[in-house]
């Protein structure tokens, strides 16, 4: 399989210097998501396209190769080709009359031809000649120049002829690396997990940073959605994630600030924090997944009143963004299950917030605030990268772990859709039943309960979540199957 991959649009106006910088970086990128396939896959490519070619694949091994090319920044979009060498123009005609007769026969077809070289015809002479013998040719197609079923589209380079089979839509954007780094604020609900893919797509690598308001269930749930999001869209880069302990943080605001005054000052308080963690690790700007009025500190002179505690730049890509509008891209991007089932704490939520924070009455309420407690949390901040963040969950003790299962024992596989069909569960004698997190606590009442049950991730951690919220309401006969590491 050879796909052909055209460059984001904005990557082609740049100046030859940025243009081969973004080309090679994209280049490099590919390599590396690739790097599972290395032996069978070969990068190439220069000025206006790279291409990527497959060797030795599986047909479900192509299709995951399609799917990474569709989630990495810098892809405008990409065909799936076959190569052919023509010698004249007639056997030009012919190459592609023997490829495309089959797929148009009974259709309305049309076709479209781009050419880079020197040669006898042109791109509109081409698509009349090949046009018109694929009609004559077959019983009965028909041309549709409008609003065909069937495009043919055509490439000529030189003397290399490129018949496209499909087209796929790529992410846009510019290539990981490209751009500064960034410092996400996640709390693993839709705004900043929407906030942190938008940023990836623009080609900045992208830190994640998480405040620890509520416990292990909030921490084990936002740290899954980071290594989603880079695992899927941002994996050619080095990321860290960041876990402030904010649980004394909040702590000394619920007995020292105003109630009123408390969500625009606990922002502040987390911009203070992020600010310096970035500076510390050379990073150049803060994200956030606000959006204007959408709750009570978002409103304009409140985010006014935030911004003016950092002197760093603060980007908020969403800002404008209708909430059904985050929802519906956290559902393209495949964040919304977690983001539906994200732990919340709401320890924070204001009495009659202010929605017109006065910068005075601000400083004086942060006066009474110990913030020898923020820059301890700051201190105790715990810094993982972002391929091993999982790892450093802490377990949970009370939960039993199976390596081995019985012969009866029911395995529930519990992963992301996404992540269980590129890397299904086997094994020879237990039944696996498919239950994504996400419906556990609705479908798994309704399963036998006499039957043990051992729940399954990739991790263990989210497992061990699930299981013990299973116990806690009534069903001790569930436990963690830990498959043995290969």
């Amino acid at each position: 399989m050879k796909l052909v991959i055209k460059l984001f649009p904005e990557i082609i106006v740049k100046s030859r210097p940025v243009r081969q910088r973004m080309i090679g970086q994209l280049r490099k990128n590919l390599r590396a998501v690739l790097r599972d396939f290395y032996e069978n896959v070969v990068v190439s490519g220069t000025w206006d396209r790279l291409e990527v070619e497959t060797k030795g694949l599986s047909e479900s091994q192509q299709q995951q190769v399609i799917d990474i090319l569709q989630c990495t920044p810098g892809i405008h979009h990409f065909f799936n080709t076959q190569q052919f060498e023509f010698t004249s123009f007639e056997n030009l005609i012919e190459i592609c009359v023997q490829n495309y007769l089959p797929q148009i026969e009974g259709k309305t077809f049309c076709v479209r031809a781009k050419r880079a070289g020197r040669h006898s015809f042109n791109s509109h002479e081409l698509e009349q000649q090949v046009g018109g013998a694929l009609f004559t040719q077959s019983k009965n197609a028909k041309v549709d120049l409008h609003h065909p079923e069937i495009t043919v589209l055509i490439e000529i380079r030189d003397k290399q002829l490129y018949a496209i089979a499909n087209r796929y839509k790529g992410l846009g954007g510019f290539p990981l690396g490209t751009q500064d780094s960034c410092l996400s604020l996640i709390s693993g609900g839709y705004d900043s997990t929407v906030a942190s893919y938008l940023m990836l797509k623009r080609g900045i690598r992208t830190h994640f940073c998480f405040f620890n308001l509520g416990g292990i269930a909030h921490e084990v749930g936002v740290k899954q959605v980071s290594h989603f999001i880079w695992k899927k869209f941002g994996s050619s880069s080095r990321t860290r994630f960041f876990s402030v302990p904010f649980q004394p943080v909040v702590e000394e605001l619920l007995t020292q600030v105003h109630h009123s005054m408390r969500g625009v000052i606990l922002k502040r308080l987390m911009i203070r924090a992020a600010q310096i963690l970035a500076k510390e690790s050379s990073i150049p700007a803060l994200v956030t997944g606000e959006a204007i009025a959408q709750v009570s500190s978002q409103t304009m002179t409140n985010l006014s009143v935030i911004d003016q505690i950092s002197n760093m730049l603060v980007v908020r890509p969403l800002a404008t963004t209708d909430k059904e509008d985050i929802i519906a891209m956290a559902r393209q991007i495949g964040t919304e299950h977690f983001a539906r089932t994200m732990p919340e704490y709401c320890g924070v939520i204001s009495d009659r917030p202010t929605t017109a924070a006065r910068m005075d009455k601000i400083e004086a309420e942060e006066a009474r605030f110990n913030f020898d407690v923020l820059m301890d949390a700051i201190k105790k901040t715990e810094i993982t990268t972002i391929d091993q963040v999982m790892d450093s969950v802490k377990s949970l003790d009370q939960i039993e772990r199976v390596s081995t299962p019985s012969h009866t024992d029911v395995i529930i596989d519990i992963r992301h859709p996404e992540e269980e069909e590129k890397k299904p569960l086997f094994l020879t004698s237990n039944k696996i039943v498919k239950i994504p997190f996400f419906e556990l606590n609705r479908k798994f009442p309704k399963l036998e309960q006499d039957q043990q049950y051992l729940l399954y991730c990739d991790h263990g951690v989210m497992s061990e979540m699930q299981a013990q919220e299973l116990h806690e309401k009534g069903f001790p006969q569930v436990k963690v199957y830990r498959a043995p590491k290969q």
